[in-house]
C-alpha cells in the first residue's frame, strides 16, 4: 500500500503545528480495516434535494451585479479620499494615510473581485446557467478581465476535479516527493527545498511557503513552473523537462482539440496586458498599479489559498494510481470556516465538499446540499473548524512532501527531518 502512515501524521501534527495543542484530524483513514464504506457518487447525490441542482442565470446575474456594485462603490469612495500621486513627504501623516489607504483598497477590492472570480469559475463548471454557451461567454469575460486564460484553465481545472488528490494524474497542488524536494534515501538534506528549509529555519520556511503559494504561485502555475501534474494530456509521464503551461496551444497539458480555445484565451490575455500597458502610458504606471495590479495580487492570494487549503492537511490522504478512485479523491476535500469572507466569495471554501462532488451545482444552493452531505457522509465528511489563517500556517509547517507516488500517502514535514549536523552525528 505504500509508506507514509497515519501514526506519522499524529506525531507530525504534534511536533510541527507550532501553534495549537489540539489539532483537527480527518476521521477517515482508508487504511483502517474498520473504516466506513465509501459510497458511490450516485448514493451521495440521492441524499441531496433535487432543487439544489437547479440553475438560474437570473440569480447568477444578480450576484454579478451585487459584486460589481460593491467594487464600483469602493472605487468611488477611494477616489474621493485618496490620490494616486506619491506624497511629497513620506515622513508625514499624509504619507501614512496614503500608504494605509491604498493597502486597504487593494485588499478589499481584491476580496470583492475574488467574488467575480468565483462566478467565472462557476461558469467554467457549467453551474451559472442551463446554457453552456452563456456560461462560457460570461465566464470568458469575467476571467479574462482578471488575466485568467479562461478556456485553458477551464480544461485543467476540470482535470483537477476528475483526479482530485491523485499523485500521478492530479492537477494543481500535486505533492512532490522527498526526493524531488532534495532529500536523500536516508533523509539527508542534499539540495533544493531540503537545504533551503534548513537555511531558513522552520518558521521562516513556513512564511516562505505562504508567500510562494499565495502571492507568486498563481502566475507560476499558469506558466507551468509550479504545481502542475506529472502526466501530460495523453497520460504519459512528463519526464523530459517539458513545461506544461496554460498559454501555448501546443502545450503537452492540452489535447489537440483544445488548441483553438487555448489560442483564443492566450490572445485575449495578451490583449488585456497590452491594454493595461497602454493605460499605464496614458495615466501612469503607478495609477494602474494602485487601481488594478494591487487588487489583482490579492485576488491571486485568495484563489490559491482556497485551492491549497481545500485538499491539503497532514491527516488527509493522497492516492497513487493503485489506490485512487473518484469518490475517494472527492472525499479528501475539506470544508473550512472563512467568516465574513464567505459573503464575498460565495462560500467557495466552506461548501467545497459539495462542490467537488457536484461541480454543476450553483453556489447559492451549496449550503443546503452541504447540510445533506454532512448528514449522509458522517465521519467521511471533512470539516476543519480551525480559523483559515491558523490552518494556513499549520499547513505551511506540516505539508511539504510525500514519500512516494504509490499507495496511500500522507504529507510529511521538513520540520521533522534531522538537520544536516544531527544527521551526520547520528550516522558517525
Amino acid at each position: 500500500m505504500g509508506k507514509g502512515g497515519r501514526s506519522d501524521v499524529i506525531k507530525q501534527a504534534q511536533s510541527s503545528s507550532k501553534d495549537i495543542s489540539t489539532v483537527w484530524k480527518s476521521s477517515f483513514d482508508p487504511r483502517d480495516p474498520n473504516a466506513p464504506k465509501v459510497p458511490s457518487k450516485g448514493e451521495v447525490k440521492a441524499s441531496i434535494p433535487a432543487r439544489c441542482f437547479e440553475r438560474s442565470a437570473l440569480h447568477g446575474f444578480y450576484f454579478i451585479f451585487r459584486d460589481s456594485a460593491m467594487a464600483a462603490a469602493l472605487v468611488y469612495a477611494t477616489s474621493r479620499v485618496l490620490s494616486t500621486d506619491l506624497p511629497t513627504n513620506f515622513f508625514s501623516l499624509d504619507a501614512l494615510k496614503w500608504v494605509v489607504g491604498w493597502n486597504l483598497y487593494a485588499f478589499w477590492q481584491g476580496t470583492i473581485l475574488t467574488g467575480h472570480w468565483v462566478i467565472g469559475h462557476e461558469c467554467g463548471h457549467g453551474a451559472f446557467s442551463d446554457s453552456q454557451k452563456l456560461n462560457d461567454i460570461v465566464g470568458f469575460i469575467i476571467h479574462q478581465a482578471l488575466l485568467v486564460p479562461y478556456f485553458a484553465w477551464q480544461y485543467t481545472h476540470a482535470k483537477h476535479h476528475r483526479r482530485t488528490n491523485h499523485l500521478m494524474d492530479g492537477e494543481s497542488h500535486v505533492p512532490s516527493t522527498g526526493e524531488e524536494n532534495g532529500l536523500g534515501p536516508n533523509n539527508e538534506r542534499l539540495s533544493f527545498y531540503a537545504v533551503i528549509h534548513e537555511s531558513l529555519g522552520d518558521g521562516a520556511f513556513a512564511a516562505f511557503q505562504i508567500y510562494t503559494h499565495c502571492f507568486i504561485g498563481w502566475p507560476l502555475y499558469l506558466m507551468g513552473l509550479a504545481s502542475t501534474g506529472r502526466l501530460d494530456a495523453k497520460g504519459k509521464l512528463n519526464d523530459d523537462g517539458s513545461v506544461m503551461d496554460h498559454f501555448r496551444p501546443g502545450s503537452k497539458m492540452f489535447p489537440d482539440k483544445m488548441r483553438t480555445k487555448v489560442l483564443v484565451s492566450t490572445l485575449t490575455t495578451i490583449a488585456s496586458l497590452v491594454g493595461l500597458v497602454n493605460l499605464s502610458i496614458d495615466f501612469g504606471f503607478l495609477t494602474v498599479g494602485l487601481w488594478y495590479v494591487a487588487p489583482y495580487i490579492w485576488v491571486n492570494f485568495w484563489l490559491v489559498l482556497y485551492t491549497w487549503l481545500q485538499h491539503t492537511d497532514p491527516s488527509v490522504p493522497q492516492y497513487g494510481s493503485d489506490e485512487w478512485t473518484w469518490v475517494k479523491g472527492a472525499l479528501t476535500t475539506i470544508d473550512r470556516p472563512y467568516g465574513i469572507f464567505d459573503f464575498f466569495h460565495h462560500k467557495i471554501g466552506s461548501t467545497h465538499v459539495a462542490h467537488h462532488f457536484f461541480h454543476e451545482m450553483p453556489f447559492y444552493r451549496a449550503d443546503e446540499a452541504t447540510a445533506a452531505i454532512k448528514e449522509f457522509l458522517g465521519p467521511l465528511y471533512n470539516y476543519d473548524p480551525t480559523p483559515w489563517y491558523k490552518a494556513c500556517w499549520r499547513v505551511a509547517h506540516t505539508c511539504h512532501y510525500v514519500e512516494d507516488t504509490k499507495g496511500i500517502q500522507y504529507y510529511k514535514s521538513l520540520d521533522d527531518v534531522p538537520k544536516s549536523r544531527d544527521h551526520k552525528s547520528k550516522n558517525a
